[in-house]
């Protein structure tokens, strides 16, 4: 169940990264000038970019962005999340206590072996 989850909540945070790509180029129009702006200044003067540390600080960004847009949608699907969850519960619950009282009976179920 919760591979199930996790798997749901990757999905929809891949979905929405790269929804997000589209509406924040256009968005920070002004940070990214100022990004390439001083990468192309450092490159004339000549001195030595960490080109890691400027692509681990756009995924930063990124996903700072990302998880902003995810929240609400998170916060909206959660009822139905857990919805899910309790009746997974339930169902379970119900599996087991059937396998308890048919144990010492002679009763055989494919679900209780």
């Amino acid at each position: 169940m919760k591979k199930v989850i996790f798997i749901i909540l990757l999905n929809l945070a891949i979905f929405w990264g790269l929804m997000s790509l589209q509406t924040t180029a256009n968005a920070s129009e002004e940070y990214n000038k100022a990004v390439i702006g001083h990468v192309i200044t450092e490159t004339v003067k000549g001195t030595d970019i960490d080109h890691l540390g400027i692509l681990e600080s756009e995924l930063e960004h990124i996903m700072k962005n990302l998880a902003l847009e995810v929240i609400p949608l998170l916060e909206a699907a959660l009822p139905l999340i857990m919805d899910r969850v309790m009746t997974d519960l339930r169902l379970e619950l119900d599996k087991q206590h059937k396998c308890l009282l048919l144990k010492d009976s002679k009763i055989k179920d494919k679900d209780c072996q």
